[in-house]
């Protein structure tokens, strides 16, 4: 097979670990810098050039797109999937997991368990607001933040006031959150494959540090999930349209909760906490179900 990796560092670990594991199993594969590729959007015939050359024959694309670059990353996707080539995950399940507030929305709309979530623009009542999720703590977050940046703990009423009204005098979009107490600043990834739990880990926020990403110097070790909690992060992953997906949970006093579906879960904590080949079975899974035009929007979406 000839596959293109979608990325814009050769040298990440997650795009190592891909090109490593399709050239193991016998593929070709060509890492493509997203946004040094360009589009012929024409009628009957869309292509796409990279450094002067039409890229051509692919039988698979695998994004990994970073949130920076998701409108123009999501537009090159499109454009594979137009030309008929089998993407491992669509543009607009892409799109869809990328927005938080539509996500959300989306995951609520089919009972998955979520943390009581209020949006607003500019609320008549900051009060109303935070009596709406229960009070404080709570957490708030910029709906463009990525990696645990722009995620702030308010634990009294007084600062959950002012953080809110600080983000939105500067127009930033916020969602506010209830906080899980109860969590102990651990969540859950659960890496989903073709709609499997592949792998799942722990991920435990330093002391002080309610945030458990590892970026943030959160540890990850192997877990076993109940479940409940497997149930769960399928189906999100399958709301989502996602076919492989980083579904983070949280353990909460009413069931897990989903804080993110993650369209481009990295590799690196999840392999190295479970010692399982995640590569290897993306790899596995794009074998198995690559065909000419198998989307399900054919890029339409």
């Amino acid at each position: 097979m000839k596959i293109a990796l979608l990325s814009r560092n050769k040298k990440l670990y997650s795009t190592r670990r891909l090109i490593e594991a399709a050239e193991e199993k016998g593929h070709t594969i060509q890492v493509i810098d997203v946004l040094r590729a360009y589009m012929n959007i024409t009628s009957h015939k869309p292509s796409i050039h990279y450094k002067g050359d039409e890229l051509n024959d692919f039988d698979a694309v695998i994004p990994r797109i970073g949130a920076s670059v998701t409108f123009y990353g999501a537009a090159v996707l499109r454009q594979f999937e137009m030309m008929g080539v089998f993407p491992l995950n669509e543009s607009v399940a892409l799109t869809r997991s990328r927005d938080k507030l539509r996500s959300l929305q989306l995951l609520s709309r089919r009972g998955i368990g979520l943390p009581v979530t209020v949006y607003a623009s500019k609320p008549d009542d900051v009060k109303d607001m935070v009596k709406m999720v229960g009070g404080a703590p709570l957490v708030v977050k910029i709906l463009e933040g990525t990696q645990g940046i722009g995620v702030v703990l308010a634990e009294t009423q007084k600062a959950a006031e002012s953080i809110i009204e600080g983000f939105m005098g500067v127009n930033a979009n916020i969602l506010v959150q209830e906080y899980i107490k109860e969590s102990k600043g651990a969540d859950i990834r659960c890496f989903v494959v073709g709609g499997k739990v592949v792998a799942s880990m722990k991920r435990q926020g330093p002391k002080g540090e309610f945030r458990s990403n590892i970026h943030r110097g959160g540890t990850a070790t192997t877990i076993r999930i109940t479940p409940e909690e497997r149930s769960t992060a399928v189906r999100a992953a399958k709301i989502m349209g996602l076919n492989v997906a980083g579904v983070d949970l949280l353990r909460s006093n009413h069931g897990p909760v989903v804080m993110e579906v993650n369209s481009s879960p990295g590799l690196e904590g999840i392999e190295s906490s479970t010692g399982k080949d995640i590569a290897g079975m993306i790899i596995d899974y794009i074998e198995k179900n690559s065909k000419f035009g198998k989307t399900r929007t054919r890029g339409k979406g």
